[in-house]
């Protein structure tokens, strides 16, 4: 797993020992990030069941402002430290080990151009995740955007109130799911 592009192009970044995160392949972050293109420059983002920090760390790589890294396994924690460290990245990184769901009941402390959803598998983390943002819209930009990450096999329709879902990719056994909010559209 390696940055692929950006100030940090080339920089082999650690996993989280154990088997507890699902890492997204290099195939697929740089699918998304293509999809994104120039809209990562000078971005926010909320990173939600961090894990290593990849996509987070591709964003900063490629110009984003800053990164909210949220996670509340302490080795995954470890992880993104580290890997923000040899990446050179920490500067417009904020590392919070905490419950995405603790997080995210909080309130809104800022509205992100990006959050990315990627909890482990077969919880329906992803659904509650969604459905909690669905309620609480303030976290997302006018013009932002959701985007999930699951296995294909996992994905459901959701009824939602404010975000609708606007694009589906998928890359091998991961599938990305791009949702944003209703008024954008209008």
């Amino acid at each position: 797993m390696q940055v692929t592009t950006g100030t940090a192009k080339g920089h082999t970044l650690l996993s989280v020992p154990g088997d507890g995160t699902r890492p997204i392949t290099d195939m697929a972050k740089q699918a998304l990030f293509n999809i994104l293109g120039g809209e990562v420059q000078n971005s926010t983002w909320l990173d939600l069941f961090a894990g290593t920090g990849a996509v987070g760390i591709e964003a900063l790589s490629r110009g984003a402002a800053s990164v909210t890294f949220v996670d509340r396994a302490a080795a995954a924690i470890e992880t993104i430290h580290k890997n923000l460290s040899s990446t050179k990245l920490k500067a417009g990184a904020s590392v919070l080990k905490q419950d995405a769901f603790g997080y995210i009941g909080s309130g809104p402390h800022t509205k992100y151009d990006f959050i990315y959803i990627a909890p482990p598998q077969w919880q329906n983390l992803w659904s509650r995740t969604l459905l909690a943002l669905d309620q609480t819209t303030g976290w997302l930009s006018e013009t932002g955007t959701i985007i999930v990450q699951i296995a294909p096999s996992e994905f459901e329709t959701h009824t939602l109130t404010h975000l609708e879902l606007v694009e589906q990719r998928k890359y091998g056994q991961t599938l990305l799911c791009f949702y944003e909010l209703l008024s954008a559209k209008s």
